[in-house]
Parts: C-alpha cells; sequence; structure tokens
C-alpha cells in the first residue's frame, strides 16, 4: 500500500486549484460538496468554474498561481493540463506547507483524490493508486447500487442520539444497540414516518437495551458455505460481524475471517482426518465458557453446519448450558459443487432422487446400503470421501456397480484453486493419484458435468483424467 488511505479535514481550510478548465472542474466539483474555501486560479476558465464563481461557492481568479498564493492552504491541485505549469504550482503549494496533487500524475502527487460515494455525513472513498480507474468507477457503482440514500439520513440522526446511547452500561450493549438501529430498527422507522418516526425508535430502542440482561451470552450456528465469501448468507454476515468470539473449523477461508470485527477474539477449533485435530468435548467446553462470560459467538462450520456438521453435539452442550442459541444455514459444499460442474442434482429422466453421504463415521469408514448405492442410475454426493476412496469404491464394486459409472471429483469447489475431475468407479483410485486431489473435496457418484453429458460411459471410463477450473 503506497498510499495510507485517510480523511483531511477541510472545514474553513483553503484548497487552491492551479487551472481553471474542463481537466480541473471534474476535481472542483468533489470539492464544492465540502465546507472547503476553494481558489482557482487560471486563465480562459470552463463555463461551469466561471458559473460556480458566479454564484460564490469559489473564488476565481483569472491569472497564473504566483507566490504567496498558496500560504494557508491546506491543499494544492495541480490542474492546467501542462506538465510544465503543474510542476511550478505544486512547488509554490510545497514551499507554502500544503499537500499537493497533479492531476492524474500519480508519482507527482503527495495525495490522491479518490472515487467517492457520497450518503453525507457517510464518505466512502475507493482508490486503486492510479493504477485502474475503471475498476474504481465499477466498485463505486456497486457501492451506490447497495447503500440506500437514507445511510446519511440516519447517520445524521444517530449521531445526534450518541451522548443518549453512551449511556449504556457497555461496549457490547451499545454496540448492539447502534448495529440493530443502523440494520433494522432505523431503516424500517425512517420508511414508516420519516425522521419523527427515527427519532422516536432510537428512545424505544434505548429503552430495551438498556433492560436487557446481558449476563450470558449466545451462540449463532453459522454455515459459511464451500468457501467464496459471496455465497455466505446476508444473516451469517451480520452474526459473523457482530460476534465478540469466533470458533471456526479449518476449512473456513482466511477472506470469510476478515469479514470478523478486528476487536474479536478468533480461535481455529479444527478437526483433521487422521491428524491432529480439536476434540468436540473441547470445542463444547470452549464454546459455553465464552457465553458464560456474556459473549457473543459465533460458531463457524464450513459447508451447511447441519449436515456432517456435528451440530446436534454443540446444541446439546449449548441447551444443557442454558444458553441461547441460532443456527443460520449456508451453502451446503454439494449444491457449490454441483453449479461448478454445470449440472442439477435431480433431474426427471435421469434421477429422481440424492444421497448424501459421508466416506467416514465416527469409528472410521462409513457403511451404506450398498447394495442401493450400486444400483444403475443411483446418484449420491460423497462427503469426507477422498481418504475413504479405496473402500467406497471397493464396497460399489462388490455389491455389482458398473466400473463404467461417472464419478466427478470437484476440489476446493466455489474457490479461486477449484479443481474437477471426470473419471469412472473403476478408474477412481487411479486418477486421484494422479491429480494429487489434496484439498476438500466432494464426489458425485453418477453425475458428470453438463460438458460431458454426451460421452458415451464406456468411453468415460477409459479416457484421462481431465480437470478444469
Amino acid at each position: 500500500m503506497r498510499f495510507y488511505p485517510a480523511f483531511i479535514r477541510v472545514e474553513d481550510q483553503t484548497v487552491i486549484f492551479s487551472g481553471a478548465g474542463d481537466h480541473a472542474a471534474a476535481k472542483i466539483a468533489l470539492l464544492l460538496k465540502t465546507t472547503a474555501r476553494i481558489r482557482v486560479f487560471g486563465r480562459n476558465p470552463s463555463p461551469r468554474v466561471r458559473a460556480w464563481h458566479d454564484d460564490g461557492r469559489l473564488v476565481l481568479l483569472e491569472r497564473a498561481i504566483e507566490e504567496g498564493d498558496a500560504e494557508g492552504a491546506r491543499l494544492v491541485y495541480g490542474a492546467n493540463d501542462d506538465a510544465a505549469e503543474d510542476a511550478r504550482a505544486v512547488a509554490i503549494g510545497k514551499r507554502a506547507g500544503a499537500l499537493t496533487n497533479i492531476v492524474d500524475d500519480l508519482e507527482s502527487s503527495e495525495f490522491l483524490t479518490p472515487a467517492i460515494v457520497d450518503r453525507d455525513p457517510v464518505t466512502i472513498a475507493i482508490g486503486t493508486e492510479g493504477t485502474a480507474p475503471v475498476l474504481a468507477r465499477k466498485i463505486k457503482a456497486e457501492i451506490e447500487e447497495s447503500l440506500p440514500p437514507a445511510t446519511g439520513t440516519l447517520a445524521r440522526l444517530g449521531n445526534a442520539f450518541r451522548p443518549i446511547a453512551a449511556q449504556l452500561d457497555s461496549p457490547r450493549m451499545r454496540r448492539d444497540f447502534w448495529s440493530r438501529f443502523f440494520s433494522t430498527e432505523g431503516p424500517k422507522a425512517l420508511a414508516e414516518g420519516g425522521e419523527t418516526r427515527v427519532q422516536s425508535a432510537l428512545q424505544d430502542l434505548y429503552t430495551k437495551t438498556n433492560s436487557r440482561d446481558e449476563a450470558t451470552g449466545e451462540v449463532a450456528l453459522i454455515g459459511t458455505g464451500p468457501g467464496d465469501p459471496d455465497l455466505l448468507t446476508l444473516k451469517a454476515r451480520r452474526k459473523l460481524h457482530e460476534a465478540d468470539v469466533v470458533l471456526h473449523d479449518r476449512l473456513v477461508t482466511p477472506q470469510i475471517l476478515e469479514l470478523a470485527r478486528r476487536e474479536a477474539t478468533v480461535i481455529e477449533v479444527g478437526k483433521k482426518g487422521y491428524g491432529p485435530s480439536w476434540k468436540q468435548d473441547d470445542i463444547n467446553a470452549v464454546m459455553v465458557k465464552h457465553a458464560r462470560r456474556g459473549k457473543r459467538v459465533a460458531r463457524l462450520k464450513s459447508g451447511d453446519p447441519t449436515i456432517y456438521g456435528r451440530l446436534d453435539e454443540e446444541l446439546d452442550v449449548l441447551d444443557e448450558a442454558d444458553i441461547a442459541w441460532e443456527i443460520v444455514p449456508g451453502v451446503t459444499s454439494a449444491s457449490a459443487a454441483a453449479a461448478a460442474i454445470g449440472t442439477s442434482l435431480t433431474r426427471r429422466g435421469r434421477n429422481s432422487s440424492l444421497r448424501l453421504i459421508t466416506g467416514r463415521d465416527v469409528d472410521g469408514f462409513a457403511e451404506h446400503d450398498w447394495a442401493s448405492l450400486a444400483q444403475n442410475g443411483s446418484t449420491a454426493a460423497i462427503y469426507m470421501g477422498v481418504k475413504a476412496a479405496t473402500f467406497l469404491s471397493g464396497r460399489l464394486l462388490m455389491h455389482g456397480a458398473n466400473a463404467s459409472t461417472p464419478v466427478t471429483i470437484v476440489e476446493n469447489a466455489s474457490r479461486i484453486d477449484q479443481r474437477v475431475v471426470s473419471t469412472s468407479l473403476g478408474q477412481l483410485i487411479e486418477d486421484m493419484r494422479a491429480a494429487d486431489i489434496t484439498g476438500p473435496a466432494i464426489l458425485f457418484l453418477g453425475l458428470i458435468p453438463r460438458k460431458l453429458e454426451a460421452v458415451p460411459l464406456d468411453h468415460l471410463a477409459h479416457q484421462a483424467t481431465g480437470t478444469e477450473g
């Protein structure tokens, strides 16, 4: 990061532009949103700059900037579209002690003007250090669409209420108060009755928050999906951001953990097949310990917590400890893997049912109804099947499964390093070894990528391993 992002106070400060043409007008328009005193030096001003001068919004001097003109200025822009004149102007600014910027000249600038999303008093600045202005505009457009115009109004009304909210007994109560106000209560009140209703909603929410017993915390058991943070639900994001303590499985990605508050305590409580792991009893104990201390705990589980997440064991412990809990479902890995290969998990005429099975159980490899799974047309999504692949394929072939039955392996579904391996039951072990599958993977029995649907099964059984990102 070559430029450190910061907001510069310009209230009652002077900002100077050397240059009054169209090149300068776009930057001047941004500064006009502030309360800065703007002075513009330049001959042949653009109609916009002259109109702003006539309206009293800035002072225009139709001459070049001279020594002494920048005394006391906070910022000085060189915006003449003339390299020599811009260099002369910012040199004057530097000698006067101002921060300087030459428009569209990264290397000669001491600060940059970012793309701005304006929800006064809420301001979002977007910078790419001059490397990708088009990307900055794209991000700006996306934020503009997602951030309601009323955001600034709620921030202004909330700020007026801040001295009262500061009287709440603890930092957590204050954080909960503002979280509920900005996420639900505030927008609802503004839509129902405008600013007057928001003011009464603030008082109502303060009363409720102040009377709440926060002696015992709560636990949110959150499905984080297969790894892509874009697949998190809005509720999952909110619960994660509100958490005081975050307990996460090994497969929860760093990109998702980045969404937690910086003040939160983050603890990895991962399990790993055939490797060092946290015991479930230890996970239960640390979860209860923090909740009993009044903390809001986010228990993050890869995929969906209701599918092979040992959810019931943790709920039983929380119930026994009389701790409030909530389940936040996530995108299960089978769904993400199906999306990766462009197919549906069920389809009329192909498979009317789908089994979700695991390759491992508490005591080792998991046993299933192999005779039923071996039948032609059976379809299954197999979790934790990489280490158990030899066992699984052996059982299926032993019970009469066709060696040409398609098997698709999706490693790291939804992630940037996602891989897809298309093979058959008879070739499964050989092709898995050749592909060196090491990441979390879903094995699809009886499903193939959409682009291979026209390939005959006997050909698929003998084709070389294929991968795709």
